[in-house]
C-alpha cells in the first residue's frame, strides 16, 4: 500500500467536483496540493478552503489543452514543492449532440481537453515520477469510456482513448517493474456542473445548434441524473483509496460494468451491438 503522507499531489480540473472531492480526500491524509483550473474564482474559493484546514496548497490557471500550460503547470508545482508523487488528470468537458452534427471545432476542443490533457499529463508528470521511484498517475474516464451512448460521440471517443491510455501506460509500468502505478477512474453520475462549465467554456460560448431539441433533451437528462449522482467527494475517496491500493480500476458503480459484460457478450455471440 502506498503511503503519501507529506506527499505533492497535482489534479486538474481541481477547483470543484471530483477534482475538489480528490483535493479533500488527499489533503486528508496529509498531502501538500497543486489544483489546477480555468475558473479562477472556484480556484481562488478551494484554495481558502484547504489553507484554512492546514493544507499546503498552491493552485495554477491551467488549459489543458495546451502543452505549454501543462508543463508550466509541472514548473509550478517542482518550483514550490521539489517533487510530484500523485497526478489526477481530471478536467473534461461534453456537449449532447450527434456525431454527424458535432461542429469540427467542437470535436477539436473536446478531444483536445479530453484526451490530450491526458496524454499531456503522461508526457509532462510521468517522467518526474518515475525520477522520485514510486508515485502514482490517474487519468479520469467516464462509463462512456467503455460504453458508448448516442448524442455523445466526441465525448464518447475521447474517454475510450483515457482507458486505452491508461491502460498502456500501467501495462508499461509493470512490464519495467517500476513502482510507479497508473488507474483510470469511470464514473458514473456524480453531482457537478460539468455540464454549465461545458457550455461556459466552450470556444466561441453559446450553445451547440445541431440536434437543438433532441440534444437539448437529452442534455435535461443528463443534467437531472448529475444533480441526483452522487457527491463528489465520495468520488474522491474512492480514487485515494484505490491509489493507496495500487488499484487500476476506479469505478463509482460498479454494477454499471454488467452492461460492458452484456456488450462483450454480444460482440462473441451474434456481433451486434447492445443499446445504451
Amino acid at each position: 500500500m502506498q503511503d503519501f503522507t507529506g506527499r505533492t499531489a497535482v489534479i486538474t480540473g481541481g477547483a470543484s467536483g471530483i477534482g475538489l472531492g480528490m483535493a479533500r480526500s488527499f489533503a486528508a491524509r496529509g498531502m501538500h496540493l497543486v489544483l489546477a483550473d480555468l475558473d479562477e474564482t472556484l480556484l481562488k474559493a478551494a484554495e481558502k478552503e484547504l489553507s484554512e484546514a492546514g493544507t499546503s496548497v498552491v493552485c495554477q490557471v491551467c488549459d489543458v489543452s495546451k502543452l505549454e500550460d501543462v508543463e508550466r503547470l509541472a514548473e509550478v508545482t517542482l518550483d514550490h514543492f521539489g517533487g510530484v508523487h500523485v497526478v489526477c488528470s481530471n478536467a473534461g468537458v461534453g456537449l449532447p449532440t450527434s456525431a454527424r452534427n458535432l461542429k469540427l471545432t467542437d470535436w477539436e476542443w473536446i478531444i483536445n481537453v479530453d484526451l490530450w490533457g491526458p496524454i499531456y499529463a503522461v508526457k509532462t508528470f510521468l517522467p518526474l515520477i518515475e525520477e522520485q521511484g514510486f508515485g502514482h498517475i490517474n487519468a479520469t474516464s467516464s462509463m462512456a469510456g467503455l460504453v458508448s451512448s448516442q448524442m455523445m460521440g466526441a465525448y464518447n471517443v475521447a474517454k475510450h482513448g483515457v482507458v486505452a491510455l491508461m491502460a498502456a501506460v500501467e501495462r508499461e509500468l509493470r512490464a519495467k517493474k517500476s513502482a510507479v502505478r497508473a488507474s483510470v477512474l469511470c464514473p458514473g453520475p456524480i453531482n457537478t456542473n460539468i455540464s454549465r462549465h461545458s457550455v461556459d467554456f466552450r470556444p466561441g460560448r453559446g450553445k451547440p445548434k445541431g440536434d437543438s431539441e433532441k440534444a437539448g433533451k437529452l442534455a435535461g437528462n443528463i443534467q437531472s441524473a448529475l444533480e441526483n449522482g452522487m457527491h463528489p467527494d465520495e468520488v474522491g475517496e474512492l480514487v485515494a483509496k484505490a491509489i493507496e491500493q495500487e488499484k487500476f480500476w476506479i469505478l463509482t458503480h460498479p454494477h454499471w460494468a454488467k452492461t460492458v459484460q452484456k456488450q462483450l457478450d454480444a460482440m462473441v455471440n451474434d456481433q451486434t451491438l447492445i443499446r445504451a
